[in-house]
């Protein structure tokens, strides 16, 4: 940044959102914390943010799209996250997802995030016997090689919390063949973003 604005001093890089460390894809930052401070409530509130995500699982859900509604409870010790029928402890979780494509043994699914919790699509996939492939954490029969898992970010809309202009940005897939190998499929399928 600092050598692509021609900045004379210090560059400023603020985090309003995460990923999970084996996670791919699309993240934000800030380039001011007047933007940052901006950009964290957007990411609060939910206000014109859409994030889009892709999912290799191992098994295609019951149903080929349908929303999940849950409340999950953190454990900290564990970094893992569990569902529970305890709706005072737990934070309400949703997601809309939709199969896309599969292969002989790997299911695609579309997965627009409704909520931002700890390890939200990860623990709602598997608990409906969906798990990501990889993610030996929530039950994945193995770990993928490079200890990824499949779940990429992969678009992202919002409301530029200074011009506010709609942006809509979205990352390429991992070079990984089976992720460019359902890449070649998805190009057969059109795909609606919002």
């Amino acid at each position: 940044i600092k050598k692509r604005d021609q900045k004379p001093g210090n560059v400023y890089l603020g985090l309003p959102h995460r990923l999970d460390r084996p996670t791919s894809g699309l993240i934000v930052f800030a380039k001011s914390s007047k933007s940052l401070t901006r950009l964290n409530k957007l990411f609060k509130e939910k206000k014109g943010i859409q994030k889009t995500y892709l999912a290799i699982v191992e098994h295609l859900p019951d149903k080929t799209q349908g929303q999940l509604d849950h409340f999950l409870l953190k454990n900290e010790r564990q970094n893992k996250s569990y569902i529970t029928q305890n709706q005072s402890n737990g934070k309400h979780a949703v997601l809309n997802y939709q199969h896309l494509v599969s292969s002989e043994r790997y299911h695609l699914l579309k997965v627009d995030l409704r909520t931002g919790r700890h390890h939200q699509i990860r623990v709602q996939l598997s608990h409906i016997g969906s798990t990501i492939k990889g993610d030996v954490k929530y039950g994945a029969k193995r770990a993928n090689k490079d200890l990824s898992i499949g779940l990429h970010a992969y678009t992202l809309s919002m409301i530029h919390p200074v011009q506010q202009k709609k942006m809509c940005f979205k990352a390429e897939l991992p070079k990984d063949n089976l992720w460019q190998a359902f890449n070649h499929l998805l190009k057969d399928i059109e795909l609606k973003f919002n």
